[in-house]
């Protein structure tokens, strides 16, 4: 029961960011600043969140300290508020991990510099040999359409 319940809640904000990042789509520029928005509050937070966290535990207590420094709620708020944006809006991984990083643990790839040289080679070498092969077919579409133009005139 409380697995499902866990996916049904995972489930409703998965399918209300597919419709977020649907309706934004249309408007880039809205899209941009609400995660702008998003992140300058989130990082906002963890700053404040920080800050509290420093002065109140970590530095002794200083009376000659007079920075005025928002309190923890401030700061949790201003997380909380970012990170839900950022969550809606389908940003949050993209903006601090992105899709690249996630693609390649997908397909269990090392990072680059894990990488000998001569696996960077061999990926070169067939990056390559598939834009070789690419060229070579736009080469070959290029003459069939020549021949279709040239059908085409004398058909008519």
């Amino acid at each position: 029961m409380y697995n499902k319940s866990i996916k049904r809640i995972l489930n409703f904000f998965d399918k209300l960011e597919d419709k977020v990042r649907g309706a934004f789509s249309h408007y880039p520029i809205v899209y941009a600043i609400v995660g702008g928005i998003g992140t300058v509050l989130f990082w906002r937070g963890v700053w404040h969140m920080a800050d509290f966290v420093s002065v109140s535990y970590i530095i002794p207590h200083d009376p000659s300290i007079t920075i005025n420094l928002p309190s923890f709620v401030d700061g949790a708020a201003s997380f909380v508020a970012g990170l839900c944006l950022l969550l809606i809006t389908g940003l949050f991984v993209a903006t601090f991990i992105g899709d690249h990083i996630i693609v390649s643990g997908l397909r269990k790839e090392k990072k680059l510099a894990e990488k000998t040289e001569e696996e960077v080679q061999k990926e070169e070498s067939i990056v390559k040999q598939v834009h070789d092969e690419l060229h070579s077919l736009s080469e070959s579409l290029e003459k069939v359409q020549k021949k279709l133009d040239e059908r085409s005139k004398f058909g008519k």
